[in-house]
């Protein structure tokens, strides 16, 4: 028990490196990549990388460790119908749910498809939801114009799910019973580190992808950068909303019906 606690803190611990290796990095790339960008930018610049890289190494090496602890259970025959819904919807509500925004030949939107990827985070488990979101939602980017970017949403949205199930679940502990208050606050809770995450690593993640795996031009990814951190946070905003109301609702109903998946 006191192994595994200090594997999910290491997990914890991992994520709120990154997210601030990852928010300096964008507080200070415009003062270091500039033509005038003094050697101490450049340095702040690179250690806010170097702090990112350490929290992406502590986060793999926590759920390698939980995995490790049988923590990620074999599922039954709910949780695998359950994911594979979540996937199919997620799908939809990228392909069918969106409005695009393009600048030059690379695209960003405003869709529905994280609130599909939450949700199975909060209903079956991080690892179970997180693989929903991304192999629904690298679908949607294979059959579409985003095509390119299959790689980068394969791994965020497995992200998604796993910080959205590990504040559920291992810190709130949401499968069992509580008041409707606590239920609703770690709900909204383990959406916003869900969303959270994501507003900062997607632009972020998505300009170095672009620029250095693409070879898209700088003055596009920059531009690109600036209007997908926009969307980012529409669609974070409306994630956590509908997400919330959508999981707070249907609880109940899955609990009566006997289809309630308990996450440990």
């Amino acid at each position: 028990m006191e192994k595994t606690l200090r594997k999910n803190t290491a997990l914890f611990i991992g994520i709120i490196i990154f997210i601030l290796g990852a928010a300096a990095g964008i507080l200070t790339y415009e003062s270091a990549t500039s033509e005038s960008a003094s050697n101490y930018a450049k340095m702040l610049y690179a250690l806010s990388l170097i702090t990112a890289t350490l929290g992406l190494i502590t986060i793999t090496s926590g759920v390698r460790s939980i995995s490790a602890e049988k923590s990620i259970k074999k599922p039954d025959t709910k949780t695998l119908a359950q994911a594979a819904l979540c996937a199919a919807l997620c799908y939809i509500g990228f392909t069918f749910f969106k409005i695009d925004f393009s600048v030059g030949t690379e695209k960003t939107a405003i869709h529905f498809g994280n609130i599909f990827c939450v949700l199975a985070a909060l209903f079956i488990g991080g690892f179970w939801g997180g693989m929903a979101g991304a192999v629904g939602m690298t679908i949607a980017d294979l059959t579409t114009a985003y095509v390119t970017s299959a790689p980068k949403t394969f791994l965020l949205k497995l992200f998604i799910g796993l910080i959205v199930g590990f504040v559920a679940h291992k810190i709130g502990k949401l499968s069992a019973d509580h008041s409707k208050k606590y239920t609703t606050l770690i709900t909204i809770s383990a959406c916003t580190a869900g969303m959270l995450f994501n507003v900062i690593a997607d632009p972020l993640v998505g300009y170095f992808y672009k620029t250095y795996l693409l070879g898209v031009p700088q003055d596009i990814t920059k531009v690109l950068a600036k209007i997908g951190a926009a969307t980012t946070a529409v669609n974070a905003v409306t994630t956590v909303f509908i997400a919330s109301i959508l999981y707070l609702a249907l609880r109940p109903a899955l609990k009566k019906a006997d289809l309630f998946v308990s996450v440990q």
